[in-house]
């Protein structure tokens, strides 16, 4: 997005009601997670004293979300995302209701405990690709950057304040009460999306079928050399980055020798320095490109683990936690931001699904990884360690840099005209064939067959299988584009998602045609009148031609 249509005001969404309400009630619940993430964390280290069991924690939590996020995701591109959240928000409050009536009839061992906080990220898993991707719901596109910059605030806002509330709430009342109160807080976000009035989304075609809608968005991503380099970034930044908070009741509890009210504060200050980082989002967005600011974020990460490894106070693990704090929120939100805007509408939850695997799974497999490190070598090793990976994630920009995406329009482009057919397709027929003539004088071949490979790629993204092109024999100039697609409604929804800098590409393409007319398209259905042991001509058993 250019920089002048861009937000200037980090508060700007606000303006705008219902993303004001929304995002109000998750103050409130992100409150409630941060008190509950102190008490699930404390409790750990109270019944078992391995540092892997405490990393566990954290891994339990994300590992949902790298399971089961790309289903969440196609759920959100096929179903009515406000019904979707308000499932998974209920869901949720039963898990932690539950939970608060296990900790206080003291029920809980190591191994439920894990239990319970994988099925409260199952309920995550389920919430998060339909609320980031209702983000284009609520706000127009010159204020998405700046949402997405507020949601990772709101968290971080709390985050100054929910830890060391927490840790006081553990210390003098208990986990059960901090498991409590994070069951009432889901109530706020049922409340404002039960009177969150979301746009109906029309749809002309039925709703893809889970299985191939979760393939779709697989496709789409793998094919998409912008979303490929974001998502390689955000599971090395995960792995990396999570060893700070997966790690970080052990720092309190043996390196700082402290107990949950430490604890709580010292997440306190990585929430602060969170806000900070959230506050100069925008302004570092509209001065320098987005690679300068992840890498930035990974190696600002990198100092401040560095920092919080040699700190022995919670005055001189400051510098390091604020660090932190604010590399966090702007390398996370920027990649949110940047998958938002390098996906177009029909599947961005899956691709923002897809980011969070990424991510969160990098999360889980490092929380996992740097806990056996301080279990084994120390707990600065693990952060030194981490440390380390980090300067080389942002070494991977200068191979592999964050896409710039200004000039990218994912609109739809609402070109296609459906044809009129003289057969009688019903939505499941097929499989469809499509042949399309391109007349190219000889001067434009390389041209062409650069912008073909372009328009491949587009093809197979939207859909497109079995992809060819040919050239005729007899009259070289005439160039035959063919693909598949697997039924009549697959083949209307490949041409529906063409977007608009998809069809900048069709416009050269067209440049380069002969004539005045447009080139031929060929639609055909595929019927199989011969059986196909007919195919070959019978010979005898002892002919050599058969293998």
């Amino acid at each position: 997005m250019p920089a002048d249509t861009a937000s200037s005001s980090p508060l700007s969404p606000l303006r705008h009601p219902s993303f004001r309400l929304i995002w109000t009630a998750t103050l409130v619940a992100n409150l409630g997670s941060l008190i509950q993430g102190v008490g699930a964390a404390w409790k750990m280290a109270e019944l078992s004293p391995s540092a892997s069991m405490v990393a566990l924690v954290q891994a339990s939590t994300t590992l949902p979300i790298m399971v089961l996020a790309v289903a969440a995701g196609a759920i959100a591109d096929n179903f009515d995302r406000r019904r979707v959240m308000l499932v998974a928000q209920a869901f949720m409050f039963i898990i932690s209701a539950a939970l608060a009536v296990a900790a206080w009839m003291d029920l809980l061992g190591p191994w439920t405990l894990l239990c319970f906080t994988f099925l409260l990220g199952l309920g995550a898993a389920l919430h998060l690709p339909s609320w980031q991707a209702s983000m284009r719901d609520l706000v127009p596109r010159e204020d998405l950057p700046a949402a997405i910059t507020l949601n990772s605030m709101s968290f971080n806002l709390m985050r100054s304040v929910g830890p060391a509330l927490g840790g006081l709430i553990v210390a003098s009342m208990g986990a059960a009460v901090a498991f409590g109160l994070n069951a009432i807080s889901y109530l706020a976000v049922i409340y404002a999306l039960y009177h969150w009035q979301s746009p109906i989304e029309e749809r002309s075609l039925p709703a893809e079928k889970l299985g191939r809608a979760i393939f779709s968005g697989l496709r789409y991503v793998s094919l998409s050399p912008n979303l490929s380099r974001v998502m390689l970034r955000a599971f090395v930044f995960g792995i990396a980055a999570v060893a700070v908070m997966a790690l970080l009741p052990l720092v309190a509890r043996d390196q700082v020798d402290g107990g949950a009210i430490t604890f709580g504060t010292m997440l306190g200050l990585f929430g602060f320095g969170a806000i900070f980082g959230a506050f100069f989002s925008g302004l570092l967005r509209r001065k320098v490109s987005i690679e300068t600011i992840v890498a930035g974020g990974f190696l600002s990460f990198a100092l401040g683990s560095v920092a919080l490894s040699m700190a022995h106070s919670v005055l001189t693990a400051v510098p390091g936690l604020m660090i932190c704090g604010a590399a966090w929120v702007l390398t996370l939100s920027n990649f949110n931001v940047s998958t938002q805007l390098a996906t177009p509408r029909w599947v961005v939850g899956r691709a923002l699904a897809i980011y969070q695997t990424m991510a969160f799974g990098g999360m889980a497999l490092g929380a996992w990884a740097w806990g056996f490190v301080a279990d084994h070598v120390s707990i600065q090793a693990a952060l030194i360690g981490s440390a380390v990976l980090l300067v080389l994630g942002a070494a991977l920009g200068i191979i592999r840099p964050m896409p710039d995406l200004n000039d990218v329009n994912l609109d739809p482009a609402n070109r296609f005209n459906t044809p009129a057919l003289r057969l009688d397709l019903k939505a499941n027929s097929g499989p469809i064939m499509v042949m399309i003539d391109w007349d190219i004088p000889a001067e434009h071949t390389n041209a062409f067959l650069r912008l073909m490979s372009e328009l491949r790629a587009i093809r197979r993204r939207d859909g497109a299988r079995q992809w060819a092109l040919l050239r005729d024999l007899e009259k070289p100039d005439i160039w035959v584009e063919s693909y598949h697609v697997a039924t009549w409604t697959e083949y209307l929804r490949h041409n529906q998602r063409r977007t608009a800098t998809d069809a900048l590409n069709f416009d050269q393409m067209l440049a380069l045609h002969r004539g005045p007319d447009r080139p031929q398209v060929h639609r055909m259905i595929e019927r199989q009148t011969v059986p196909l042991t007919d195919d070959l001509p019978l010979l005898p058993k002892d002919d050599p031609q058969i293998p």
